[in-house]
């Protein structure tokens, strides 16, 4: 019976250490994800305006991926020299259709 309780005590500290570096795992990867927010917030804030920035806020609350993409797009684009000044509203409905563009659109049509 000793034998037999020394090896589930051995396995218990086993499946605590690695519940407990699982944890670990989880905590880094999310203050790296915390991290990259604040990274991309703090971009977002230095090349668009309040009302672009607002825009941008409206599509998040619709659509969370496509808002993601177009920040991702608006990063790389001010990282490359593309972006001449801030971005304001005007110019931020231009890109938006400039991205919508090739998307078809669903209509429905009631009879």
């Amino acid at each position: 019976m000793s034998e037999l309780e020394e090896l589930r005590k051995k396995r218990l500290a086993q499946l605590r250490a690695q519940q407990s570096q699982l944890l670990q795992q989880e905590y880094q990867q999310e203050l790296q994800r915390q991290e990259v927010e604040q990274q991309i917030k703090h971009i977002i804030n230095n090349i668009m305006t309040p009302e672009a920035r607002e825009r941008l806020a409206n599509i998040r609350l619709a659509r969370p991926d496509f808002a993601r993409q177009v920040e991702i797009l608006l990063i790389q684009m001010a990282q490359s020299g593309r972006l001449p000044k801030k971005i304001d509203d005007l110019l931020f409905k231009q890109i938006l259709s400039k991205i919508s563009e090739g998307k078809r659109e669903t209509q429905i049509k009631r009879i």
